[in-house]
């Protein structure tokens, strides 16, 4: 399983991500700011908040984090298979 080692808030909602394995690279948020869950990413600061929470997670606020795994099969375009390999169903399923 990969880790989130560092998350750097960039302008414009997008975030650059670190991962242990090597992976890094740029993800856009900006389909999300302001929307549901995360309209608060559009009030001054709180997106350029954005850190690795206690476990893994990119997180804003006490209620406001992001799953880092997701974000990581956006940037590989892996699937949760590829990343959780103990989640593929039994051959006769």
């Amino acid at each position: 399983m990969v880790k989130l080692t560092a998350v750097i808030p960039r302008a414009e909602y997008k975030l650059y991500l670190e991962y242990d394995d090597g992976v890094q690279g740029e993800v856009d948020l900006s389909h999300l700011a302001g929307k549901g869950v995360f309209v608060s990413l559009s009030d001054p600061g709180v997106f350029e908040a954005a850190t690795v929470g206690a476990h893994g997670e990119i997180r804003w606020t006490k209620d406001l984090e992001i799953c880092a795994d997701a974000l990581y099969m956006e940037l590989t375009g892996k699937g949760l298979e590829d990343l959780f390999p103990n989640l593929k169903a039994p051959a006769d399923a």
